[in-house]
């Protein structure tokens, strides 16, 4: 078969159902092949940093495959950022690119698009993946797809394909063991001894501990295990705490959820962390902005991260974190029944929505309060608790900058899987189009909490929505710049924005926008936005200094350091 023939054969077999792209000369002919097929659909982006977000989103969302097509030079350099921050926080994205043809590389042509040598491309992409190889030679090419696959999902992290323009419609040659290979989506498997030795450890100290606690960590997303750390969760009995990294990890309504841990947790929360006399960390990494407490000795301590599990003083190897947990529910564990309160950073909700919280039948009269010319994000935090508190089906995607640290209050229920944000790697720029990967992926309609600032970045892409499906609702704090650095930057004037008329551009690119400045308009804004067919553009207008409540912890503790 041709290269293009058997690479759509391949990602059939890795279940690939949709495609993020941009078109460009050095890919167009591959573009094409890709586009030609009834089995999937392609979605493209007026930017390739939004292609890089969306198939980021999508694979975060789904726990499957995202692909990002684009060309060579220009547009896989854009992309870079995108695949960077898929790489920090483990997200499975196969990137393919464009590439020039043999006489160019042979002869040392200068091409179009090309930095400083012909293959800086392919090494800047090996800073940023698991994997990366240029497809220049047809005996070689359906391995190198096969590597690259099998590496990139074995370490949940990126993937990247240079496929050589004059490759495309050539002959090339298919080992058996590819043609007789199931699918290359295969996550690691453990040492079966290890395993269960490592569980017999951890459930031994679990069930002679008085007060554990469960830390839930980013790799229970990456490694496809939500389901069964949910029900070992449910054995153990404990209180259960996510950091930033992997909120929505769990629901976030469960009865044993407690709330976000981290160095600026509500003091309930790290008083509780301090108390517990064994800590079972599933998959946790530690950041500086989610660092969280960890047990005063080693003793106090089961981590369950990077293929290895630290009991204690003992450390198993060869050990992944799906297979401990599963292991650890076939074990007999003591259920501690604790009764678990969950906390936020927000103050008591303002009256009015008190009163509309006990009495939603006088709605019409609860919203009858003063307006002002600008909210509190405090007050949109909780009127957003308040409209998904009713309702399913709605994921909440916080974009990096104030609502990256605005978001980790933000409570949806339902299900695991119910919030994604950059946690880690913060690249403003994530919130729109990751937002429109992750509804094209589950069919979920998407939340977006997005600064002024960070929807100047990518937020115009927003005007692909209706073509491709979505209907994501973007509240849009509009305080006219850089809000989250004002408190700590002498000349406030480098931090401001052009004034966009964010509402109006909504409705010109086919979406419905509106401007409110009050809890009960936000509200309001929220229930017509739910009826709407269309995307939806809410602007709320916040004080120029106002942060979220966590936002301020973050600051006072930095500027200290």
């Amino acid at each position: 078969m041709t290269l293009s023939e058997f690479f759509v054969a391949y990602l059939r077999r890795a279940g690939v159902k949709e495609i993020f792209g941009l078109p460009g000369d050095l890919v167009l002919r591959l573009f094409s092949r890709l586009g030609e097929r009834r089995e999937w659909k392609m979605f493209t982006f007026s930017h390739e940093p939004a292609v890089g977000f969306a198939a980021d989103g999508y694979a975060r969302a789904t726990g499957s495959l995202g692909v990002a097509c684009v060309t060579y030079g220009a547009g896989g350099h854009n992309m870079v950022n995108a695949v960077a921050g898929s790489y920090a926080e483990h997200v499975p994205v196969l990137v393919v690119s464009g590439g020039p043809g043999e006489q160019e590389y042979k002869y040392g042509t200068l091409i179009h698009h090309q930095a400083r040598a012909i293959d800086s491309q392919l090494r800047i992409y090996r800073e940023v993946t698991a994997a990366a190889e240029t497809i220049d030679d047809p005996r070689t090419a359906a391995e190198k797809v096969d590597h690259v696959v099998r590496t990139l999902w074995r370490e949940q992290r990126p993937g990247y394909l240079e496929i050589h323009r004059d490759m495309v419609d050539q002959p090339i040659h298919v080992p058996r063991a590819i043609q007789d290979a199931g699918s290359p989506l295969e996550l690691e498997r453990s040492d079966a001894g290890k395993v269960r030795e490592a569980a017999r450890d951890t459930a031994e100290r679990l069930n002679r501990a008085k007060k554990p606690a469960v830390f839930v960590g980013i790799e229970t997303f990456r490694f496809k295990a939500q389901r069964e750390v949910v029900q070992l969760c449910e054995r153990i009995g404990a209180p259960v705490l996510t950091p930033m990294l992997s909120k929505g990890a769990v629901p976030m309504d469960h009865p044993l959820y407690m709330g976000m841990i981290g160095t600026h947790s509500p003091p309930p929360i790290r008083k509780r962390a301090e108390e517990a006399d064994l800590v079972l960390d599933l998959g946790c990494l530690a950041t500086d902005l989610g660092g969280f407490p960890q047990p005063s000795s080693r003793d106090r301590l089961i981590r369950a991260q990077g293929k290895r599990v630290d009991v204690s003083f003992h450390t198993y190897t060869d050990v992944t974190l799906r297979d401990f947990v599963r292991a650890l529910l076939d074990e007999k564990l003591r259920d501690h029944g604790e009764k678990v309160v969950y906390h936020d950073n927000l103050p008591t909700a303002p009256r009015w929505l008190r009163e509309l919280e006990k009495k939603p039948a006088r709605r019409g009269a609860s919203r009858a309060v003063a307006r002002s010319s600008t909210v509190k994000v405090a007050e949109v935090l909780q009127v957003l608790n308040h409209f998904l508190a009713r309702r399913r089906g709605y994921v909440v995607v916080a974009e990096s900058g104030d609502m990256l640290f605005a978001g980790a209050d933000v409570r949806v229920g339902g299900k695991a899987a119910a919030y994604f944000a950059q946690g880690f790697y913060a690249s403003m720029g994530f919130g729109v189009p990751g937002a429109m990967g992750i509804e094209i992926g589950t069919g979920d309609r998407t939340i977006v909490l997005c600064g002024d600032g960070a929807f100047q970045m990518t937020g115009p892409e927003i005007a692909h929505a209706n073509r491709n499906g979505t209907r994501p609702i973007v509240l849009l704090m509009n305080n006219g710049g850089w809000g989250i650095f004002r408190p700590v930057v002498e000349k406030p004037a480098i931090l401001e924005i052009p004034p966009w008329p964010y509402a109006e551009m909504a409705r010109l690119w086919g979406g419905d926008g509106e401007r409110v400045a009050s809890g009960p308009d936000l509200l309001a804004a929220l229930e017509r936005a739910e009826k709407s067919k269309r995307f939806c553009l809410v602007e709320v207008m916040i004080g120029k200094n106002d942060l979220s409540p966590l936002s301020r912890k973050y600051i006072r503790t930095s500027s200290r350091r």
